[in-house]
């Protein structure tokens, strides 16, 4: 990846067009669970949105081979996507903005406190 590239944006908008190319391949349901799956990570995103590429590529391969598998989205998400997609977020440390704000004001608080 080159400087331009990085700086722009390019190479996160060449990776969403093949994940979004990815999805097309998959079943109505399993298209649904990844624009929840998507819109529920999206807000746990750093400012570039760099540290969701990972994330999303591997929860893309795990639909993949559930499809493969023959399994629902049931099965392999659950009831709860939401709940689903916070679990996954706070595995790999994205944090949302809300829990960044909290940090930062723990960290002022604490640090006005002599702490």
């Amino acid at each position: 990846m080159n400087f331009w590239d990085k700086i722009t944006g390019n190479d996160m908008t060449r990776e969403m067009k093949t994940f979004e190319a990815r999805a097309k391949k998959l079943p109505a349901d399993y298209q649904a669970a990844w624009g929840e799956i998507q819109a529920n990570l999206w807000p746990r995103t750093d400012f570039t949105g760099r540290n969701l590429m990972p994330i999303l590529d591997r929860v893309l391969g795990l639909l993949e081979e559930a499809v493969a598998d023959g399994q629902s989205v049931r099965e392999v998400l659950g009831d709860d996507i939401v709940g689903f997609c916070s679990a996954l977020a706070g595995e790999e440390g994205a944090k949302s903005y809300r829990d960044k704000w909290r940090e930062q004001l723990n960290n002022t608080i604490a640090r006005k406190l002599g702490q």
